[in-house]
């Protein structure tokens, strides 16, 4: 999730919810950021996206070697960690790592794994992507809360979800985390897929087609936001090509559904009005002076035509992951 995962109510990448819920622009290494507030929206987040982690976990034991068992996992980008102990649960003798810049998400993935059963196999490592990944830790080998620092080591999978365009050179960042793999381990990246949708075309306010209009926004929104990051490339996004750069093997991608029809539940219509919300501060005035008096409507929790009690909101998303193998 990193989250992230987590991981938009307009598109992939979103502002406010690429692999788990992230603040325009950033990753959740925000200082700026309330994470006694945003932890909980992460969470809930991934969890409505619990089912792409499902199926791709199960679709990434197809690609594991046969006949050897998957001992360590690095989940890269973890967020709060829903990802994390669903792959502990879909690979159940490996130790699986939480690694994520943000302590107070790594500290939410400690308390999950713990109610869950899973803090014996579960852990957590402080890192940024992709330098973080194997700096020395200094003086001390964990941070404040306990966290490890310092090099991840190497893992039979890695996982990042929707974390890696938030780094300037993204064919560096996938060379970066390949590195980390044993022989024969798997590297898979969730990048990509189709715009989320979660009202009708036409709901009764303003022109019909507001969520194409909010694509083509948060496009634009994208595209600054890429060519603000330190060291950003101009490179064509092909993320197969950039596994095989790496010196991975037998590149293949599949795509994987959420599917939550109306009426969407109270924790779904908190997350899309929160994206909403986020997508609206980010580009809101790049938005028709129509369109934004329409989203202002949607986000009033007392306005019947609104996100919060009209009948007709629903989640709807496919996410893509990218795989391929070392040698």
């Amino acid at each position: 999730m990193t989250h992230d995962e987590a991981h938009g109510t307009a598109h992939p990448h979103t502002p406010a919810h690429d692999h788990g819920t992230h603040a325009p622009g950033h990753r959740h290494g925000d200082a700026d950021m309330d994470w006694e507030v945003m932890g909980p929206l992460l969470e809930s987040g991934a969890e409505l996206h619990s089912a792409v982690f499902e199926q791709a976990a199960a679709w990434l034991r197809t690609l594991t070697p046969q006949g050897t068992p998957v001992r360590r996992v690095l989940d890269v980008g973890s967020g709060p960690g829903v990802a994390t102990c669903l792959l502990a649960r879909a690979f159940p003798e490996a130790e699986v790592v939480a690694v994520d810049p943000t302590p107070a998400l790594l500290d939410r993935t400690r308390a999950r794994a713990a109610a869950l059963g899973l803090d014996g196999r579960v852990t957590t490592h402080r890192a940024e992507l992709p330098d973080g990944l194997d700096t020395l830790p200094g003086d001390a080998p964990t941070d404040l809360g306990g966290h490890p620092t310092g090099p991840v080591g190497d893992a039979d999978l890695i996982w990042s979800s929707r974390t890696l365009h938030h780094v300037g050179d993204q064919r560096r960042a996938v060379a970066a985390l390949a590195r980390h793999l044993r022989p024969g381990g798997v590297l898979a990246l969730s990048e990509g897929g189709l715009p989320q949708r979660f009202l009708p075309r036409d709901i009764g306010l303003g022109r019909p087609g507001l969520q194409a209009r909010l694509d083509a926004a948060t496009e634009e929104w994208f595209a600054r936001m890429r060519a603000s990051l330190p060291g950003a490339e101009n490179t064509v996004e092909d993320w197969p090509a950039f596994l095989t750069d790496a010196g991975l093997t037998a590149p293949r991608s599949r795509s994987f559904l959420v599917d939550l029809p109306a009426p969407l539940s109270a924790e779904g219509r908190a997350y899309v009005s929160t994206g909403l919300a986020r997508a609206a501060e980010a580009f809101g005035d790049d938005l028709a002076p129509d369109d934004l008096a329409t989203v202002t409507r949607l986000l009033d929790p007392h306005d019947p035509a609104g996100l919060a009690r009209r009948p007709d909101v629903f989640l709807l998303a496919a996410q893509t992951v990218h795989a391929a193998r070392a040698r």
